[in-house]
């Protein structure tokens, strides 16, 4: 009953579309699932993240779930997590995402999982990283360590209130490295984002990741800018 009344007054709303949630219906709603731009990259090794890091990283793998359209659900959705804390969503895509990457890490074998890191100091500020229930949703899956110490973020950038989500999304000048030991070599490291624009922070993060000797990159992002 407390829960009706609950509901009442604060009707559950879903994360995506803003329309009330039925009362089967958790984080998204029924036809905000049957609407998502699904990439089926998985489907395809040769696909448009792998070419648009050709010359840029060596990739094992690349792929996103979803495609990010300006104004969109998925941007709707995304924008929840990264700046209003809802981390439920980062876990609902994570464990989605999985099922789909259980079949190349079949193949491929990942050892363990990076995020892209927060600086510090935006750490702080915001009090989470929004790609950590998304990683840590993929490393119960897959049931592969959830590495969160080894690359770091060594520049912070104030937030530009003026820039519209995809700018904030993904900075052109973000600086990564990485801290490893002998233990950390000869690894095949997935590096997982939120959404691909122009991949400039991504080839950074590669870049470190792959300072460490005999490691192999893959990515996996939750979405990606069609064009």
């Amino acid at each position: 009953m407390l829960k009706d009344l609950l509901n009442l007054f604060f009707p559950k709303v879903c994360l995506a579309c803003k329309e009330h949630l039925l009362a089967n219906e958790n984080i998204v709603c029924t036809t905000c699932r049957h609407h998502f731009p699904l990439t089926l990259h998985c489907e395809n090794q040769n696909n448009e993240i792998i070419r648009k890091f050709y010359g840029r990283l060596t990739l094992e793998h690349a792929s996103a779930l979803l495609y990010f359209h300006k104004n969109g659900i998925v941007q709707e959705l995304i924008h929840n997590l990264k700046y209003k804390n809802r981390q439920e969503i980062g876990t609902l895509l994570g464990e989605w995402y999985a099922e789909d990457l259980k079949n190349i890490h079949a193949e491929l074998f990942f050892d363990a999982i990076i995020p892209v890191p927060l600086h510090k100091k935006r750490m702080q500020e915001r009090g989470y990283n929004q790609m950590t229930t998304f990683g840590q949703a993929i490393s119960k899956s897959l049931q592969i360590p959830l590495c969160e110490n080894i690359l770091h973020r060594d520049s912070y950038a104030k937030t530009q209130s003026k820039k519209n989500f995809l700018e904030r999304t993904e900075t052109k000048k973000s600086v990564f490295d990485v801290d490893f030991t002998e233990k950390d070599h000869h690894k095949h490291y997935l590096l997982i984002d939120d959404v691909i624009t122009t991949g400039s922070t991504l080839e950074q993060c590669g870049k470190a990741i792959l300072k460490i000797p005999g490691a192999k990159l893959s990515i996996v992002c939750m979405a990606y800018t069609h064009s």
